[in-house]
């Protein structure tokens, strides 16, 4: 490997002096000098980063962003009438529309899913006049898993982890973790690692049973997987904007079923009850304060017409075709290890034999421009269970990757990953 290694270094580095870049950091290979290094040529990109952020968005959106900066914006309560359209009121009808959601006015955005997630769960704990018992699985995001045990820390609930099976949690393991003073349980509908799609409608229904308060996960699902709302039995349903919905990063929120439920966790303006000292509790006002992130918003309305204009079918045969690019190149050979071989989302996160998956990423981008994304992915439960906790590279097309991008970027994959052997 000491071979490959040097190859690697001569023949597309030149000896200069190369500080403070990222990957400076994170490569630990010691045939990979990178604080002297600097690219002899920058390949074209090729971006596999897609559940992390979507890139490139697509025309409409940028359009659409870019149209609205051209005006005020406008809000119901916080301007005058005629300045631009409600950007805010728009993005709510988007998002209710393509989740089917009951109650227009129970959609809440936020920056992101963590944002939401943290919302939801103190809320709910604010509420709950005593210590509680709440129930996660392996598959968490720290979005979830962090802001439990902190609560778990300062006594106010204690947290069951539910193992997965395979890529999956089963729903008897959820029902074996039930306990009388249940009254959570936070899981990850899509898996960032693993890319499998839980049952969260037979899970929600045997919650719903119990009287638990079920928040689903959808940071990976939404604008992949058909979510109807009105149909599942969900008390509130996490979404971000800026990975498949194809917004901008700083949108996301969530959909509650019954505001009762949970508590505000902060307060300030709304444009409404101005004289009122506390937080309106009214929706969507209860949750939501300040200003919003108006281009954002743009973004992601737009992007869910595109959604919507390209079709369910579309996406799902995307998602089938593309992972079967991948597995099939990686398919055949011991230097390659796939840990999910049958995702339901357009992410794989493999290992190459005998390099650590910081050194893979690396070389990956420096000498293909293929980026992806190594390490725990924020999800540090399942990553002890599948690669002894060091952490993989995931990559993630989208239906806005090209499938000849696809067999490129599995070929040098391929390439990187046999040539470490034979040299």
């Amino acid at each position: 490997m000491e071979v490959f290694f040097h190859h690697f270094y001569v023949k597309y580095f030149t000896i200069q002096h190369f500080s403070g870049h990222a990957d400076a950091q994170r490569v630990s290979h010691p045939r990979i000098n990178t604080s002297r290094m600097k690219p002899a040529m920058e390949p074209p990109l090729i971006y596999l980063n897609n559940a992390a952020t979507s890139w490139p968005k697509p025309p409409g959106v940028i359009a659409a962003v870019n149209d609205a900066l051209a005006l005020p914006f406008g809000e119901a309560g916080r301007s005058a009438a005629g300045l631009s359209s409600d950007c805010v009121a728009d993005a709510r009808e988007a998002v209710a529309r393509y989740f089917h959601a009951p109650e227009t006015d129970h959609v809440i955005f936020s920056a992101n899913a963590t944002d939401a997630l943290n919302t939801l769960i103190s809320g709910f704990a604010i509420n709950e006049a005593g210590p509680f018992h709440a129930i996660i699985s392996d598959l968490e995001h720290n979005s979830v898993i962090r802001p439990l045990r902190t609560l778990e820390a300062g006594g106010r609930c204690s947290v069951t982890v539910v193992p997965s099976t395979g890529a999956r949690v089963d729903p008897d393991a959820v029902a074996a973790a039930l306990r009388p003073d249940t009254r959570l349980a936070v899981l990850s509908h899509g898996s960032n690692v693993l890319g499998s799609v839980q049952d969260i409608s037979a899970i929600g229904k045997l919650l719903q049973d119990e009287s638990v308060f079920f928040i689903a996960d959808g940071a990976q699902t939404a604008g992949l997987a058909q979510i109807d709302l009105g149909r599942l039995p969900l008390d509130a349903f996490v979404f971000t904007g800026h990975k498949y919905l194809f917004g901008f990063p700083g949108t996301g929120g969530f959909y509650i079923r019954d505001p009762e439920k949970a508590a505000s966790t902060r307060q300030g303006g709304t444009g409404t009850d101005s004289r009122y000292p506390l937080q309106p509790q009214g929706m969507p006002e209860k949750f939501e304060a300040g200003t919003h992130n108006y281009p954002g918003l743009v973004s992601l309305a737009a992007g869910i017409a595109f959604l919507e204009e390209t079709g369910a079918d579309a996406i799902a045969r995307s998602i089938t075709r593309q992972a079967g690019i991948f597995l099939r190149e990686f398919s055949g050979t011991d230097t390659i290890q796939v840990y999910n071989t049958n995702p339901d989302l357009p992410v794989i996160s493999f290992n190459l034999r005998d390099l650590e998956n910081e050194d893979t990423g690396f070389v990956l981008r420096r000498m293909y421009g293929i980026v992806t994304r190594t390490g725990l992915h924020c999800a540090p439960l399942i990553h002890d269970r599948i690669d002894g906790g060091h952490g993989c590279v995931r990559i993630s097309p989208s239906i806005s990757t090209p499938d000849e991008t696809c067999r490129s970027a599995a070929a040098a994959i391929r390439e990187v990953a046999d040539s470490v052997h034979s040299a």
